[in-house]
Protein backbone atom coordinates (compact mmCIF):
# COMPACT_ATOMS: atom_id res chain seq x y z
CA UNK A 1 0.00 0.00 0.00
CA UNK A 2 1.19 3.19 -1.30
CA UNK A 3 2.45 5.97 1.58
CA UNK A 4 -0.09 8.37 2.24
CA UNK A 5 1.62 11.75 2.93
CA UNK A 6 -1.09 12.89 5.03
CA UNK A 7 -0.91 10.17 7.23
CA UNK A 8 -0.94 11.02 10.77
CA UNK A 9 2.47 8.61 12.54
CA UNK A 10 -0.19 8.02 15.36
CA UNK A 11 -2.38 6.02 12.98
CA UNK A 12 -2.04 2.67 13.57
CA UNK A 13 0.93 2.84 16.54
CA UNK A 14 0.55 0.49 19.39
CA UNK A 15 1.44 2.50 22.41
CA UNK A 16 2.14 0.73 25.63
CA UNK A 17 1.17 3.57 28.71
CA UNK A 18 2.80 3.23 31.80
CA UNK A 19 0.46 5.29 34.27
CA UNK A 20 2.30 5.35 38.39
CA UNK A 21 1.65 6.84 41.21
CA UNK A 22 1.46 10.48 40.84
CA UNK A 23 -1.75 12.89 41.18
CA UNK A 24 -1.06 13.36 37.91
CA UNK A 25 -2.20 10.06 36.72
CA UNK A 26 -5.81 11.97 37.08
CA UNK A 27 -5.16 13.01 33.67
CA UNK A 28 -4.30 9.44 32.19
CA UNK A 29 -7.79 8.89 30.44
CA UNK A 30 -7.80 12.28 28.71
CA UNK A 31 -4.24 11.32 27.69
CA UNK A 32 -5.28 8.04 26.69
CA UNK A 33 -8.69 9.51 24.67
CA UNK A 34 -6.55 11.99 22.57
CA UNK A 35 -4.07 9.18 21.86
CA UNK A 36 -7.11 6.80 20.36
CA UNK A 37 -8.45 10.45 18.36
CA UNK A 38 -5.19 10.48 16.69
CA UNK A 39 -5.79 6.73 15.61
CA UNK A 40 -3.48 5.14 18.20
CA UNK A 41 -4.15 1.20 19.84
CA UNK A 42 -3.20 1.88 23.66
CA UNK A 43 -3.51 -0.84 26.11
CA UNK A 44 -2.48 0.43 29.95
CA UNK A 45 -0.09 -0.70 32.61
CA UNK A 46 -1.48 0.80 35.88
CA UNK A 47 1.48 0.38 39.03
CA UNK A 48 0.07 0.03 42.26
CA UNK A 49 0.43 3.77 42.94
CA UNK A 50 -1.42 4.82 39.81
CA UNK A 51 -4.33 3.13 40.95
CA UNK A 52 -4.67 5.34 43.99
CA UNK A 53 -5.27 8.04 41.51
CA UNK A 54 -6.51 6.50 38.62
CA UNK A 55 -9.11 3.83 38.19
CA UNK A 56 -8.60 0.73 36.28
CA UNK A 57 -12.31 0.69 35.75
CA UNK A 58 -11.86 4.61 33.93
CA UNK A 59 -8.46 3.44 31.59
CA UNK A 60 -10.36 0.58 30.28
CA UNK A 61 -13.37 2.47 29.37
CA UNK A 62 -11.23 4.83 27.26
CA UNK A 63 -8.80 2.29 26.12
CA UNK A 64 -10.76 -0.35 25.01
CA UNK A 65 -8.84 -3.20 27.00
CA UNK A 66 -8.41 -4.54 30.23
CA UNK A 67 -6.19 -2.54 32.23
CA UNK A 68 -2.89 -4.90 33.74
CA UNK A 69 -1.44 -4.50 36.60
CA UNK A 70 -0.14 -7.83 38.17
CA UNK A 71 3.73 -9.05 36.94
CA UNK A 72 2.59 -12.67 36.95
CA UNK A 73 -0.89 -13.21 36.09
CA UNK A 74 -2.21 -16.72 35.80
CA UNK A 75 -4.96 -15.29 33.38
CA UNK A 76 -2.61 -13.70 31.02
CA UNK A 77 -0.91 -15.69 28.22
CA UNK A 78 1.93 -18.20 29.47
CA UNK A 79 1.21 -16.06 33.26
CA UNK A 80 4.06 -13.43 31.82
CA UNK A 81 2.08 -10.31 30.84
CA UNK A 82 5.18 -8.06 31.17
CA UNK A 83 7.04 -10.40 27.97
CA UNK A 84 3.39 -10.15 25.60
CA UNK A 85 2.89 -6.72 26.27
CA UNK A 86 6.65 -6.20 25.29
CA UNK A 87 6.40 -7.16 22.54
CA UNK A 88 3.25 -5.80 21.55
CA UNK A 89 4.39 -2.39 22.16
CA UNK A 90 5.88 0.20 19.30
CA UNK A 91 6.18 2.80 22.00
CA UNK A 92 6.57 2.70 25.95
CA UNK A 93 4.96 5.44 27.04
CA UNK A 94 4.92 6.72 30.77
CA UNK A 95 2.62 9.11 32.07
CA UNK A 96 2.87 10.36 34.59
CA UNK A 97 6.98 9.08 35.22
CA UNK A 98 7.00 9.61 39.38
CA UNK A 99 10.02 10.02 40.76
CA UNK A 100 10.01 6.79 42.29
CA UNK A 101 9.53 5.31 39.09
CA UNK A 102 12.33 7.83 37.39
CA UNK A 103 14.25 5.75 40.68
CA UNK A 104 13.37 2.50 39.63
CA UNK A 105 13.99 2.84 35.34
CA UNK A 106 17.45 3.91 36.57
CA UNK A 107 18.46 1.12 38.24
CA UNK A 108 16.30 -1.60 36.62
CA UNK A 109 13.50 -2.89 39.06
CA UNK A 110 11.57 -5.19 38.23
CA UNK A 111 9.26 -6.40 40.80
CA UNK A 112 6.31 -4.97 39.33
CA UNK A 113 4.35 -5.37 35.66
CA UNK A 114 5.84 -1.99 34.39
CA UNK A 115 9.43 -2.16 35.30
CA UNK A 116 9.85 -5.76 34.05
CA UNK A 117 7.71 -4.69 30.66
CA UNK A 118 10.72 -1.92 30.72
CA UNK A 119 13.60 -3.89 30.86
CA UNK A 120 11.65 -6.44 28.34
CA UNK A 121 11.03 -4.26 25.41
CA UNK A 122 12.74 -3.83 22.32
CA UNK A 123 10.35 -0.83 21.63
CA UNK A 124 11.94 2.71 21.89
CA UNK A 125 10.63 4.31 25.87
CA UNK A 126 9.50 7.46 26.26
CA UNK A 127 8.53 8.95 29.87
CA UNK A 128 6.55 12.22 31.55
CA UNK A 129 8.06 13.26 34.77
CA UNK A 130 5.57 14.57 36.91
CA UNK A 131 6.54 15.79 40.60
CA UNK A 132 6.69 18.47 43.19
CA UNK A 133 9.35 20.99 42.05
CA UNK A 134 11.75 20.28 45.52
CA UNK A 135 11.37 16.58 44.17
CA UNK A 136 12.42 17.38 40.67
CA UNK A 137 15.72 19.48 41.88
CA UNK A 138 16.73 17.08 44.12
CA UNK A 139 19.98 15.56 43.58
CA UNK A 140 19.04 12.09 43.37
CA UNK A 141 16.18 12.87 41.15
CA UNK A 142 18.23 14.95 38.69
CA UNK A 143 20.70 11.76 38.42
CA UNK A 144 17.98 9.70 38.06
CA UNK A 145 16.96 11.42 35.48
CA UNK A 146 19.96 11.57 33.70
CA UNK A 147 20.70 8.09 33.58
CA UNK A 148 17.40 7.43 32.21
CA UNK A 149 18.26 9.50 29.40
CA UNK A 150 21.41 8.31 29.08
CA UNK A 151 19.82 4.76 28.42
CA UNK A 152 17.48 5.68 25.80
CA UNK A 153 14.25 6.88 27.47
CA UNK A 154 13.11 10.57 25.88
CA UNK A 155 11.74 12.57 28.77
CA UNK A 156 8.86 14.89 27.79
CA UNK A 157 8.91 17.63 29.99
CA UNK A 158 7.97 18.49 33.35
CA UNK A 159 6.61 21.62 32.40
CA UNK A 160 6.73 24.40 35.36
CA UNK A 161 3.42 26.11 36.58
CA UNK A 162 1.14 25.52 39.18
CA UNK A 163 0.98 22.33 41.59
CA UNK A 164 -1.36 19.92 43.51
CA UNK A 165 0.30 21.18 46.64
CA UNK A 166 0.07 24.36 46.26
CA UNK A 167 3.41 25.48 45.21
CA UNK A 168 4.54 26.39 42.08
CA UNK A 169 7.43 25.63 39.57
CA UNK A 170 9.28 22.99 37.81
CA UNK A 171 7.99 19.41 37.78
CA UNK A 172 4.26 18.88 36.41
CA UNK A 173 3.24 16.79 33.86
CA UNK A 174 3.12 18.23 30.19
CA UNK A 175 -0.18 18.37 29.08
CA UNK A 176 -1.54 15.55 27.62
CA UNK A 177 -1.56 17.43 24.05
CA UNK A 178 1.65 18.53 24.04
CA UNK A 179 2.50 14.06 25.10
CA UNK A 180 0.67 13.20 21.85
CA UNK A 181 2.12 15.95 19.93
CA UNK A 182 5.79 14.44 21.41
CA UNK A 183 5.17 10.91 20.91
CA UNK A 184 3.89 11.90 16.84
CA UNK A 185 7.42 13.44 16.23
CA UNK A 186 8.87 10.45 18.03
CA UNK A 187 6.73 8.34 15.45
CA UNK A 188 7.10 10.23 12.48
CA UNK A 189 9.75 9.48 9.46
CA UNK A 190 12.31 12.04 9.81
CA UNK A 191 12.71 13.13 5.68
CA UNK A 192 14.06 16.91 7.09
CA UNK A 193 16.19 14.98 9.56
CA UNK A 194 19.28 17.90 9.67
CA UNK A 195 17.63 20.57 7.50
CA UNK A 196 16.84 24.19 9.06
CA UNK A 197 13.20 25.30 8.29
CA UNK A 198 11.75 29.39 8.20
CA UNK A 199 8.37 29.74 8.76
CA UNK A 200 6.19 32.61 8.63
CA UNK A 201 2.64 32.90 10.02
CA UNK A 202 0.10 34.74 11.00
CA UNK A 203 -1.13 38.65 9.84
CA UNK A 204 0.85 41.43 10.25
CA UNK A 205 -0.85 44.77 11.89
CA UNK A 206 0.19 48.27 10.90
CA UNK A 207 -0.73 50.84 13.05
CA UNK A 208 -2.95 53.58 12.61
CA UNK A 209 -2.61 54.99 15.80
CA UNK A 210 -1.93 53.52 19.60
CA UNK A 211 -5.53 51.82 19.69
CA UNK A 212 -6.21 50.93 15.85
CA UNK A 213 -4.37 49.12 13.60
CA UNK A 214 -4.54 48.11 9.14
CA UNK A 215 -4.67 43.74 9.65
CA UNK A 216 -6.43 41.15 7.71
CA UNK A 217 -8.25 38.06 8.86
CA UNK A 218 -5.51 35.55 8.77
CA UNK A 219 -5.85 33.40 11.92
CA UNK A 220 -2.22 31.74 11.46
CA UNK A 221 -3.24 28.56 11.35
CA UNK A 222 -1.99 27.26 8.40
CA UNK A 223 1.62 28.78 9.12
CA UNK A 224 1.80 27.35 12.52
CA UNK A 225 0.70 24.02 11.24
CA UNK A 226 3.45 23.75 8.58
CA UNK A 227 6.49 24.66 11.35
CA UNK A 228 4.47 21.79 13.77
CA UNK A 229 4.47 19.32 10.54
CA UNK A 230 8.15 20.68 9.79
CA UNK A 231 9.40 19.89 13.59
CA UNK A 232 7.67 16.47 13.50
CA UNK A 233 9.56 15.60 10.27
CA UNK A 234 12.54 16.79 11.67
CA UNK A 235 13.63 19.86 11.17
CA UNK A 236 14.78 22.33 13.78
CA UNK A 237 12.10 24.87 12.82
CA UNK A 238 12.22 28.66 13.45
CA UNK A 239 8.79 30.12 13.62
CA UNK A 240 8.62 34.35 12.78
CA UNK A 241 4.91 34.17 14.50
CA UNK A 242 2.15 38.03 13.89
CA UNK A 243 -0.42 38.20 16.10
CA UNK A 244 -2.14 35.15 16.67
CA UNK A 245 -3.94 33.71 19.41
CA UNK A 246 -2.59 30.27 19.02
CA UNK A 247 -0.26 28.75 21.42
CA UNK A 248 3.82 28.33 20.62
CA UNK A 249 3.85 24.86 19.02
CA UNK A 250 6.75 22.72 20.96
CA UNK A 251 9.62 21.88 19.75
CA UNK A 252 9.52 24.97 17.69
CA UNK A 253 11.65 28.30 18.43
CA UNK A 254 9.10 31.34 17.83
CA UNK A 255 10.01 34.73 17.63
CA UNK A 256 6.91 36.97 17.74
CA UNK A 257 6.59 40.66 15.54
CA UNK A 258 3.82 42.48 15.00
CA UNK A 259 4.62 44.85 12.03
CA UNK A 260 5.60 43.43 8.35
CA UNK A 261 8.39 45.54 8.59
CA UNK A 262 9.37 43.60 11.64
CA UNK A 263 8.60 40.21 10.19
CA UNK A 264 10.80 41.07 7.49
CA UNK A 265 13.49 41.92 9.46
CA UNK A 266 13.06 38.75 11.26
CA UNK A 267 13.40 36.86 8.20
CA UNK A 268 16.46 38.96 7.05
CA UNK A 269 18.29 37.95 10.11
CA UNK A 270 17.69 34.13 9.63
CA UNK A 271 17.12 33.79 6.15
CA UNK A 272 21.11 32.57 5.30
CA UNK A 273 20.88 29.46 7.98
CA UNK A 274 17.41 28.33 6.38
CA UNK A 275 17.42 25.35 4.03
CA UNK A 276 13.74 26.08 3.58
CA UNK A 277 11.97 29.17 3.52
CA UNK A 278 8.11 28.61 4.11
CA UNK A 279 6.41 32.65 3.59
CA UNK A 280 3.56 31.19 4.78
CA UNK A 281 2.26 34.70 6.42
CA UNK A 282 -0.19 37.26 5.09
CA UNK A 283 1.60 40.01 5.13
CA UNK A 284 -0.22 43.58 4.90
CA UNK A 285 0.48 44.70 1.47
CA UNK A 286 0.41 48.30 2.96
CA UNK A 287 1.14 50.43 5.88
CA UNK A 288 0.09 53.81 6.91
CA UNK A 289 2.50 56.57 6.23
CA UNK A 290 2.14 58.36 9.41
CA UNK A 291 0.93 56.94 13.03
CA UNK A 292 -0.58 59.13 15.12
CA UNK A 293 0.72 59.08 18.75
CA UNK A 294 -3.28 59.93 19.96
CA UNK A 295 -5.87 58.50 19.34
CA UNK A 296 -7.63 59.89 16.59
CA UNK A 297 -11.09 61.31 17.74
CA UNK A 298 -14.50 61.98 15.86
CA UNK A 299 -16.51 59.90 13.67
CA UNK A 300 -16.07 62.19 10.53
CA UNK A 301 -14.60 60.63 7.29
CA UNK A 302 -10.79 60.92 6.75
CA UNK A 303 -8.35 60.51 4.26
CA UNK A 304 -5.46 57.40 5.33
CA UNK A 305 -2.09 57.45 2.93
CA UNK A 306 -0.45 54.46 2.80
CA UNK A 307 2.91 52.96 1.73
CA UNK A 308 3.61 49.96 0.29
CA UNK A 309 5.36 46.80 3.36
CA UNK A 310 7.99 44.98 1.96
CA UNK A 311 7.90 42.26 -0.09
CA UNK A 312 9.26 39.37 2.21
CA UNK A 313 8.89 36.93 -0.33
CA UNK A 314 10.11 38.32 -3.57
CA UNK A 315 13.38 39.37 -1.29
CA UNK A 316 13.93 36.19 -0.20
CA UNK A 317 13.62 34.79 -3.96
CA UNK A 318 15.88 37.50 -4.84
CA UNK A 319 18.87 36.72 -2.86
CA UNK A 320 21.94 35.08 -4.82
CA UNK A 321 22.25 32.88 -2.25
CA UNK A 322 19.01 31.50 -0.64
CA UNK A 323 17.53 28.14 0.93
CA UNK A 324 14.68 26.67 -1.31
CA UNK A 325 11.48 28.96 -1.47
CA UNK A 326 7.95 28.36 -0.81
CA UNK A 327 5.49 30.22 -1.28
CA UNK A 328 1.90 31.27 -0.02
CA UNK A 329 -1.34 32.48 -2.30
CA UNK A 330 -4.42 32.86 -0.70
CA UNK A 331 -7.24 33.84 -3.43
CA UNK A 332 -10.36 34.26 -3.60
CA UNK A 333 -11.23 33.79 -7.96
CA UNK A 334 -9.22 31.81 -10.50
CA UNK A 335 -7.12 30.67 -7.89
CA UNK A 336 -4.14 28.48 -9.59
CA UNK A 337 -4.17 31.30 -12.87
CA UNK A 338 -3.11 33.61 -10.15
CA UNK A 339 -1.50 31.13 -8.61
CA UNK A 340 1.02 30.82 -11.26
CA UNK A 341 1.46 34.35 -12.05
CA UNK A 342 2.77 35.09 -8.47
CA UNK A 343 4.78 32.13 -8.19
CA UNK A 344 6.39 33.41 -11.47
CA UNK A 345 6.37 37.30 -10.22
CA UNK A 346 8.33 36.48 -6.64
CA UNK A 347 10.18 34.07 -8.18
CA UNK A 348 9.33 31.46 -5.42
CA UNK A 349 10.65 27.68 -6.17
CA UNK A 350 7.02 26.30 -5.07
CA UNK A 351 3.72 28.20 -4.55
CA UNK A 352 1.17 26.40 -2.40
CA UNK A 353 -2.29 27.73 -3.11
CA UNK A 354 -5.95 27.97 -2.07
CA UNK A 355 -9.11 29.24 -2.69
CA UNK A 356 -9.69 30.77 0.81
CA UNK A 357 -13.41 31.78 -0.41
CA UNK A 358 -14.36 28.19 0.22
CA UNK A 359 -15.54 27.86 3.77
CA UNK A 360 -13.54 24.44 4.46
CA UNK A 361 -10.62 26.25 3.68
CA UNK A 362 -10.40 29.75 4.12
CA UNK A 363 -9.26 31.97 6.82
CA UNK A 364 -9.80 30.48 10.62
CA UNK A 365 -10.60 27.31 9.03
CA UNK A 366 -9.07 24.03 10.82
CA UNK A 367 -9.19 22.41 7.76
CA UNK A 368 -7.73 23.13 3.74
CA UNK A 369 -7.03 22.17 0.41
CA UNK A 370 -3.62 23.07 -1.46
CA UNK A 371 -2.30 23.25 -4.62
CA UNK A 372 1.43 23.07 -4.92
CA UNK A 373 2.75 24.89 -8.21
CA UNK A 374 6.39 24.02 -8.92
CA UNK A 375 8.90 23.41 -11.38
CA UNK A 376 7.91 19.93 -11.75
CA UNK A 377 4.42 20.69 -12.48
CA UNK A 378 1.05 20.88 -10.31
CA UNK A 379 -0.14 18.77 -7.76
CA UNK A 380 -3.54 18.86 -5.81
CA UNK A 381 -2.52 18.10 -2.11
CA UNK A 382 -5.31 16.12 -0.53
CA UNK A 383 -8.09 17.61 1.46
CA UNK A 384 -7.89 17.24 5.23
CA UNK A 385 -6.91 18.83 8.47
CA UNK A 386 -4.35 22.15 7.99
CA UNK A 387 -1.94 19.91 10.06
CA UNK A 388 -2.26 16.92 7.64
CA UNK A 389 -2.15 18.94 4.49
CA UNK A 390 1.05 20.77 5.90
CA UNK A 391 2.46 17.07 6.15
CA UNK A 392 1.79 16.47 2.70
CA UNK A 393 3.28 19.43 1.39
CA UNK A 394 6.92 19.45 3.35
CA UNK A 395 7.03 15.55 2.23
CA UNK A 396 6.47 16.16 -1.27
CA UNK A 397 9.43 19.18 -0.54
CA UNK A 398 11.98 16.76 1.24
CA UNK A 399 13.45 14.98 -2.19
CA UNK A 400 14.03 18.71 -3.48
CA UNK A 401 15.74 20.07 -0.68
CA UNK A 402 17.73 16.54 -0.90
CA UNK A 403 18.76 17.26 -4.12
CA UNK A 404 20.13 20.62 -2.97
CA UNK A 405 21.98 19.59 -0.39
CA UNK A 406 23.93 17.18 -2.77
CA UNK A 407 24.60 19.59 -5.59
Amino acid sequence: MPDDPARDPLTGARLLLGVTGSIAAYKAPELVRRLREAGAEVRVVLTAGGAQFATPLALQAVSGFEVRSALLDPAAESGMDHIALARWADRLLIAPASADCLARLATGRADDLLGAAYLATDAPVLAAPAMNHAMWAHPATRRNAEQVAADGVTLIGPAAGDQACGEEGPGRMSAPDAIVEAVRRHLAPKPLAGRRVLVTAGPTREPVDPVRFLANRSSGKMGYAVAEAAAELGAAVTLVAGPTALADPDGVTVVPVETAEEMAAAVRERLAEADLFAAVAAVSDHRPTERLVHKRKGKDAFALALAPNPDILAEAASRSERPLILGFAAETESALAHGRDKRAAKGADYLAVNDVSRPDGGFGADTNRLTLIGPDGETALPFGSKRAVARALLKRLAPALGARADS
